[in-house]
């Protein structure tokens, strides 16, 4: 069950299907609809690929038995009415009814951040943390947008937190990673997915900065100060992290970014999309606002990846889309005057 189907669900959802591997698609509203009686379009370096998919618009369109797995796709902030709406939902067997969701089936969690996975502890007994690398982009209804093909994307996956893992953890990983690594999602499955999550949280750090500056903007020292402070913080919080370098040698066979034919290549993250769509909310709260949390738990501030956050948060109010900043006007947003003055 991929519940979320956006960019990320949208084509994990696709490539299990057509690979011949049981999935149902859980979206909403017009996106729903097209799924359902259009299937979903994936938009890829290689050309244009329409797989028909079952599709459903809420829980109880679907019978859940033992077999099912759980894939929460939403962004972070959308996850906790996700994980309502599901935790409580009868789960079957040969006889009837054999318990509920959340005692019965594993769910995974394939969020940005660092928060999702605590959050399903609240109603899942079995969470698996999963760090997402899969460039793509999901804009308008039934269509995904795959810029790496035919390996799509990586995801590192373990269960949450690690110290719960058991035998029968490793045999449905073992099923996973071999399952969706054939039909196109390259799965590694290491003993504690936190540090790998924390990576990714330091690379999310950037995302508002590319989805608030202007395409054409050098924002490369914005960049590199908010994850200097991100790191700092992490540090000073003693958490341990995969360093980039790490993170990079790990993607070497991994999904690989290419043009894809009429599609013009811009600012394409996760918040950038956000905005773009005018969603009305962003997950920059739990990316820079993780590391301001904290940093403020621990004693100290994080007042480039605050003002970021509080951007991101007035654009989502203003409704005006992404890219209102050039690079010197995000600098001196944030404060960082030596940089904004370099560029004016």
């Amino acid at each position: 069950m991929i519940i979320g189907a956006g960019a990320i669900g949208g084509t994990v959802g696709a490539i299990l299907a057509r690979a011949g591997v049981p999935t149902v698609l859980v979206a909403r509203g017009r996106h729903a609809e097209v799924l359902a009686t259009s299937g979903i379009t994936l938009r890829t370096p290689d050309g244009t690929f329409h797989t028909a998919v079952t599709a459903a618009g809420r829980p109880e369109d679907v019978r859940l038995t033992d077999r099912d797995v759980l894939v929460f796709t939403t962004k972070t902030q959308q996850l906790d009415a996700a994980v309502q709406e599901w935790v409580d939902q009868p789960v079957y067997g040969p006889q009837g009814v054999v318990g509920a969701a959340g005692d019965r089936l594993p769910a995974m969690t394939a969020l940005n951040g660092v928060a999702a996975e605590e959050k399903a502890l609240r109603y899942f007994a079995r969470v698996f943390g999963i760090c997402v690398w899969l460039p793509a982009v999901h804009l308008e209804p039934g269509e995904v947008i795959v810029r790496s093909w035919p390996l799509a994307g990586q995801f590192h996956i373990a269960r949450w937190p690690a110290s719960a893992s058991t035998p029968d953890d490793a045999a449905l990983l073992t099923a996973v990673a071999q399952t969706w690594s054939a039909a196109g999602i390259l799965v590694r499955t290491p003993d504690d997915v936190a540090p790998w999550k924390y990576n990714k949280l330091l690379s999310n750090l950037g995302n508002a900065v590319g989805a608030l500056s202007a395409d054409d903007s050098d924002t490369g020292e914005v960049v590199a100060a908010v994850r200097r402070e991100g790191e700092n913080v992490l540090r000073n919080a003693g958490i341990p992290f995969i360093s980039f370098e790490t993170s990079k040698a790990a993607r070497v066979d991994g999904p690989s970014i290419r043009p894809i034919p009429g599609w013009k290549s811009a600012a394409s993250n996760s918040t950038w999309q956000s905005l773009s769509r005018n969603t009305g909310n962003v997950e920059t709260d739990y990316l820079n606002g993780e590391i301001v949390r904290l940093a403020h738990r621990h004693g100290t501030t994080a007042p480039l990846n605050a003002a970021l956050a509080r951007a991101a948060r007035s654009a989502v109010r203003d409704g005006l889309g992404p890219g209102r900043y050039s690079a010197a006007q995000l600098a001196e947003l944030l404060g960082m005057s030596a940089v904004a003055g370099a560029q004016d």
